[in-house]
């Protein structure tokens, strides 16, 4: 394998392992033998085992934007549609993924500034790029659709919250939150 393949390798196999379990319990013994190299070529491609965490994570965040992007050529309310559909889905389908993802991090306890933090915020940022793009927004609007990303993610992860019933499946849910944004947009940023 060329280095860029076997560091693809490597990472895919941390992706596929943080699906089961927070990012801070892979194990790099694990990784390596199943990517039939030594502990020490792994430290190669990723000098800490922060540093692989941490490009683990990273991988895990473009992989989620890339699930998120809506389909080329469409734009507007049809965009934005197809990214909370697409949202609320990946936290359906992968609730524990996406709590160990964005608030379980590199084993800080909880509230505490540091990669916690700033994968929940980098990752709404992004989301919030995807969104005032569809939209055609301007820089002045980034705050408040962050802050509506931030309300999509807490609705989505409270329908899909184990012992939960929310009745009619999804729809309304994302009517609602599609139906949200011009009114937020509206009101514009606080003064």
């Amino acid at each position: 394998m060329t280095p860029e393949e076997r560091r693809r390798q490597l990472l895919g196999i941390g992706l596929r392992k943080f699906v089961d379990r927070p990012v801070q319990e892979l194990s790099l013994d694990e990784v390596a033998a199943e990517a039939g190299v030594s502990r020490g070529l792994l430290f190669h491609y990723f000098p800490t085992k922060t540093a692989y965490h941490e490009a683990v994570v990273a991988a895990a965040g473009r992989r989620v934007l890339r699930t998120l992007r809506p389909d080329d050529g469409v734009t507007g309310e049809a965009a934005v549609r197809q990214i909370v559909e697409r949202f609320v889905a990946q936290v359906d389908r992968r609730r524990g993924f996406y709590l160990a993802f964005v608030y379980g991090q590199i084993g800080l306890p909880a509230g505490a500034a540091g990669p916690r933090q700033d994968v929940a915020i980098g990752l709404r940022r992004n989301i919030s790029g995807l969104v005032c793009t569809a939209m055609g927004y301007a820089a002045p609007l980034t705050p408040v659709v962050h802050a509506w990303v931030a309300y999509v993610e807490d609705l989505a992860l409270q329908h899909t919250e184990p012992g939960t019933s929310w009745g009619a499946g999804t729809a309304p849910l994302v009517d609602h939150c599609v139906a949200l944004l011009p009114v937020l947009v509206a009101l514009g940023p606080p003064a």
